[in-house]
């Protein structure tokens, strides 16, 4: 199943696998400097960090359930030690491959490269199937924070309309380009974040204050586990800033200091308010999803509350809004390749964004705005965990058979360093597949269900070579480089 059955001179791309290409594209080669600044807008550190802080986590909104089923110490070690078993060694990985291969599509390339055309497919079909369910979560935080303000939208379906027009809005910023995204990340990192700056600082002025405070009854059923599973979500899609690696300045000294970066602002923004809630005695079974807004009033009065949902509300918009750029890269590499048709590498002719590809995930995404937080999280995880399980094994790979690849940031360790850094990760994945038969999606597990939508991946790549066993692009066809 995995043999290289297309052509050479069809797929002969900088992410083609090693051996469909006698002289691989050399890593100078690359589309980085562009000879038109007008025209092309390359991400410098600190917006490529605040677009991965967007990609991966928002803010401290969507963490609440951890505390509720873990409280508030076992919950704190959790935050703490899961980007150590699961961030960081993905944070490595990422560092080394996109310094290595700074490629549009990112991951896939990596992937493509390493094993062949049928595990590059694969890599991109799970991340996109991913994505369907990973994509649905924003705009229902949107809405779960929109509603602490303006109970009036959740009458008569109103939610699932904003929903519907924060899929639309965020399509539309990111056909406009990657500039106006990756300010709009900057702007939105400073905006959301100031109200939790503050309840770091009135905390410690409060110390037990909050202890026989009167909360609204909870709903939420997430144990310890639930607790855990939601930790990896929240700490999970570092890979996805690898897909813009042609959009970025300098990548090969960029990223590796954006991921490392941008783990340890994620890490904290979820600890401090946290620990700082815990001094004021608050009990951990007042939390659960869309719950900082009421507990911030109770801290720091109307002003805190409205601040944090605004904030909640910004988080929602700018992760999808962040992802949006990250997901919509992969189809555009795919089409240049020759694995999917060419109306997907169309671009934008003023932004350069890949606008058709934009457009149909939009619309996939807008389809599965009606599925539950917990469905939607297992399903994800399940997914995404299959296709970083195949980057690790691309970054092995391309150690033993490419040891002379230029790699200006290394993961320590030689070829063993390589391999064990992803077993971490790989031992929460089973747990998350363990855990993840617990769920129900349309009367069968969740694991059930996704271990459907992954052999659907198999069948789209027979279907796709038996259309067009050629590959879709023409030999002489030279890619355009998106910006």
């Amino acid at each position: 199943m995995s043999r290289l059955r297309r052509k050479t001179s069809k797929l002969a791309t900088a992410s083609a696998p090693r051996q469909q290409t006698e002289n691989p594209q050399p890593l100078a080669a690359v589309p980085n400097k562009a000879p038109n600044r007008k025209t092309f807008v390359r991400l410098t550190l600190w917006p490529l960090v605040a677009a991965t802080f967007f990609m991966v986590s928002g803010g401290t909104y969507g963490t609440e359930d951890i505390v509720h089923g873990a409280g508030y110490g076992r919950a704190i070690l959790i935050l703490l030690l899961t980007p150590l078993l699961w961030s960081l060694p993905t944070a490595f990985m990422i560092g080394e491959l996109s310094s290595a291969l700074p490629y549009e599509g990112g991951y896939y390339a990596w992937v493509r490269r390493a094993m062949g055309n049928f595990w590059g497919f694969q890599e991109a079909w799970l991340s996109l199937v991913a994505s369907i369910f990973d994509m649905a979560i924003y705009p229902t935080l949107f809405v779960a924070y929109l509603t602490r303000m303006f109970p009036w939208f959740q009458e008569n379906n109103r939610g699932w309309w904003v929903a519907l027009a924060v899929v639309i809005a965020c399509a539309l910023l990111n056909i406009a380009g990657v500039k106006v995204v990756s300010l709009t990340s900057l702007w939105l990192f400073f905006a959301l974040s100031a109200p939790f700056v503050a309840i770091v600082v009135l905390a410690p002025f409060k110390l037990g204050a909050l202890a026989n405070a009167v909360t609204k009854p909870t709903t939420s059923t997430v144990d310890i586990l639930g607790g855990l599973l939601i930790c990896m979500w929240n700490y999970m899609g570092w890979d996805n800033a690898s897909t813009i690696a042609t959009e970025v300045e300098k990548p090969q000294r960029t990223y590796p200091r954006a991921m490392l970066v941008a783990v340890c602002i994620v890490a904290l923004s979820y600890v401090l308010p946290f620990a700082a809630l815990w001094m004021t005695g608050l009990k951990a079974t007042a939390w659960e999803t869309g719950s900082w807004a009421d507990i911030a009033g109770l801290l720091g009065g109307p002003l805190l509350r409205i601040g944090v949902v605004l904030g909640g509300i910004i988080s929602a918009f700018g992760m999808f809004n962040a992802l949006v750029m990250s997901y919509s890269r992969l189809p555009l590499a795919m089409a240049q390749d020759g694995m999917l048709p060419g109306i997907f590498g169309k671009l934008h002719p003023k932004s350069r964004a890949p606008w058709v590809a934009i457009v149909a995930l939009a619309i996939g995404w807008a389809m599965c705005l009606g599925l539950g937080f917990a469905r939607l999280i297992t399903l994800d995880i399940l997914l995404y965990g299959f296709s970083l399980m195949l980057e690790f094994i691309a970054l092995a790979v391309l150690r033993f058979r490419e040891p002379n690849l230029a790699r200006p940031f290394r993961v320590p360790g030689g070829l063993f360093g390589a391999i064990a850094i992803g077993i971490p990760p790989m031992l929460l994945l089973v747990f998350s597949i363990i855990r993840s038969e617990h769920e129900q999606v349309w009367n069968m597990s969740s694991f059930a269900f996704g271990m459907i939508l992954i052999a659907a991946g198999i069948v789209a790549y027979e279907v796709n070579h038996l259309l067009k066993p050629q590959g879709w692009a023409p030999a002489e066809q030279k890619p355009e480089p998106a910006a």
